[in-house]
């Protein structure tokens, strides 16, 4: 025996349905280009964290509190670009933006006022490049959730 046809199925079932699309779509594989963007700054950010490392290993792990905290900020950089990198969406894209962005606030409040008794000078070793490096990760990391979001937005799918 067969069901009829035209029949649909329980309300409550075509609501269960479309909420588990909606949650595949939220996890659903990116665009090449937002994959793209999210792979060059988890690179970039990798760089930045590299630059970090190196800075404590030859001197600055000496320094009271900024030492730790280069040393963190190498560890939890890593982490954030592993993180970005793997999962590519918009959200993980924005929280390693505001990392990068965070560590050039750290350099400037640093070299400006002073921080934890301890100035910097942009004089410094590899002050620039890290400055550049964290830039170019904020940007192009920015960029990634901001395409992201548009394509979700285009798509339809949720945020």
């Amino acid at each position: 025996m067969t069901a009829p046809t035209g029949l649909q199925p329980p309300a409550s079932a075509a609501g269960a349905n479309h909420r588990l699309q909606g949650s595949r779509r939220w996890w659903a594989s990116p665009g090449w280009v937002v994959s793209a963007l999210c792979w060059a700054g988890s690179l970039v950010v990798v760089a930045s964290s590299v630059i970090h490392f190196h800075l404590w290993s030859t001197g600055y792990r000496h320094i009271p509190t900024i030492g730790p905290l280069f040393l963190a900020q190498a560890v939890l950089g890593l982490m954030v670009a592993l993180v970005v990198s793997v999962t590519r969406q918009w959200w993980t894209a924005l929280a390693g933006a505001l990392f990068a962005v965070g560590t050039i606030g750290g350099l400037v409040v640093s070299v400006e006022i002073g921080l934890f008794g301890f100035r910097d000078s942009f004089s410094a070793p590899d002050a620039h490049a890290s400055l550049l490096t964290e830039a170019a990760a904020a940007v192009i990391l920015a960029a990634a959730a901001v395409v992201d979001v548009v394509q979700r937005h285009r798509a339809g799918d949720p945020i």
